[in-house]
């Protein structure tokens, strides 16, 4: 009984966060097993992202599970930088898409690509990446970003860390719904010399 109720709590506090957000049926594998669940971030939180990596227009920003491009958008629209967007659900390669049309945003700034997170080609070129995934792809991400990326590159995550990264800064603030959010931001720096 202890174990059901706790296998019960520990479901809970997972879908809580998304229970104002996510429809049945959201949630989706990609073929190397990671859980997938589209839920927007806030335009609010996608504002304090950017800001907390201090976008500038040499910057390439890749995010890592767009959704509806906003971030990637928002980025190309406000700092006049390059966007990358990457999703694995062809209808969230849509979405993007009539985001960008909606903002006037063309594929000179901003790219959307169809594919795996976990499988992109040319990570190296980021000097920024975003994410809102869950805690199991950050787990499998986290080993290219110390591997792939270049010192200097600003990581921003929404809610979920990497499990074995401490973030350089952690912010926490109220967007008026029925929890705080928390953003993370990394910076890769230079590897310690042996």
């Amino acid at each position: 009984m202890k174990l059901a109720l706790a296998s019960f709590v520990v479901a809970v506090a997972f879908v809580l966060p998304f229970a104002t957000t996510a429809l049945p049926g959201d949630l989706k594998s990609t073929k190397g097993g990671c859980k997938l669940l589209y839920v927007p971030s806030e335009q609010v939180v996608v504002e304090k992202m950017l800001e907390m990596a201090k976008i500038k227009k040499t910057d390439v920003v890749f995010d890592l599970g767009c959704g509806d491009g906003r971030i990637v958008v928002t980025a190309a629209k406000k700092f006049g930088c390059k966007g990358i967007g990457i999703d694995y659900d062809p209808d969230r390669v849509k979405d993007s898409l009539k985001t960008m049309e909606k903002f006037g945003v063309t594929k000179d700034l901003v790219e959307i690509r169809e594919g795996d997170a976990l499988e992109v080609k040319d990570l190296e070129r980021a000097t920024v990446i975003m994410l809102y995934m869950l805690p199991e792809f950050m787990e499998k991400l986290e080993p290219q970003m110390k591997k792939r990326l270049k010192p200097g590159t600003r990581i921003v995550a929404h809610d979920y860390p990497f499990p074995n990264m401490d973030p350089d800064q952690t912010v926490e603030f109220d967007t008026g719904g029925v929890r705080p959010k928390y953003l993370y931001m990394w910076t890769i720096r230079e590897p310690k010399k042996k």
